[in-house]
């Protein structure tokens, strides 16, 4: 079984989601390119989604996104769906897309947390040996300078209906910039972004040298077969992180661990509570799937310690 997440309004996340068995279903092209950017506009908008960062690499999917209504779950159905089903014909693939394993979501905490994840999600292709710099992945990805700006894609052929009114003919991605970043500040938090994937690109170059392995290049990543499997080392059962909060954040961790520990401690209380046919029991704020499917009775003050502030 597993842990319960708080899900509140206003959280930013990273988030990742694998193709089954590593399959590279999503090997970069124009029709898996405008198939992700189209559902992610879509999807976005459709559930108060802002998007912040983007790689869909060949295996996986990264985002950096702030949940402004707090309806993350519904945001993470609907678009995977979508992009499984066009996936499914683009690909012309039977069975499942995606792993098995759920979203990986992890709550970004603080200011520096925000820009190592957009950083790391910019210098994915890097990092796995495909390309040099991150802005030569031929994917669907957003780069520095596109922080705050948009991205547009028409339609897709494959799967979306033309008569159907809730898939326009061309969506636009609006890449917002992370709640905290006034407007003014914006040069300077891309600046701080770039500097960051920087020093990731520099680590991620030492590390494909150090293993003595050559980098693929976007022209071979291209052309590879969408039904081969990756074939790099991944461990199993890797760790799975419910936050993160930066380098140089003293302190931050301790408090954010205690926070996680407190919400599952409240919410196993109140579980066991329901179980037993009291049905005036209150669970703890960021309560989610008890409270849609259940309406269960939820506090709507949040606990000192819930939702830790951007510092």
């Amino acid at each position: 079984m597993s842990q319960p997440r708080s899900i509140v309004p206003g959280a930013t996340y990273l988030l990742t989601r694998r193709a089954l068995r590593r399959h590279l279903l999503f090997r970069p092209d124009a029709a898996i390119n405008q198939l992700v950017l189209y559902t992610l506009a879509v999807s976005a908008r459709r559930f108060g989604i802002q998007v912040h960062a983007l790689c869909m690499m060949s295996t996986h999917l990264h985002l950096v996104v702030t949940d402004t209504l707090g309806v993350l779950p519904k945001f993470l159905q609907f678009f995977h769906r979508l992009i499984a089903l066009g996936t499914k014909v683009l690909r012309a693939w039977e069975g499942s897309v995606w792993d098995n394993a759920p979203t990986s979501v992890v709550h970004l905490l603080t200011p520096a947390a925000v820009v190592e994840k957009i950083a790391y999600t910019m210098a994915n292709p890097v990092a796995a040996g495909l390309v040099k710099r991150a802005h030569d992945w031929p994917g669907a990805k957003v780069l520095v300078d596109e922080l705050g700006g948009a991205l547009s894609a028409r339609r897709p052929e494959a799967y979306f209906d033309a008569t159907n009114p809730q898939w326009p003919n061309e969506a636009e991605l609006a890449l917002s910039l992370p709640p905290y970043v006034a407007q003014d500040a914006a040069d300077d938090f891309r600046q701080k972004v770039r500097t960051e994937l920087e020093r990731h690109e520099a680590d991620a170059r030492t590390e494909v040298e150090r293993q003595g392995f050559g980098v693929l290049g976007a022209e071979r990543a291209s052309a590879a077969s969408p039904y081969d499997r990756a074939t790099s080392d991944e461990p199993l059962r890797d760790r799975n992180p419910t936050f993160a909060v930066g380098r140089g954040q003293p302190g931050a961790w301790q408090r954010a661990a205690a926070a996680v520990r407190a919400f599952r401690a409240a919410y196993r209380e109140a579980l066991a509570q329901w179980r037993i046919g009291v049905r005036t029991v209150v669970f703890p704020t960021g309560t989610w799937c008890m409270r849609v499917l259940h309406a269960v009775c939820v506090d709507d003050v949040a606990q000192v310690g819930d939702v830790a502030p951007m510092m």
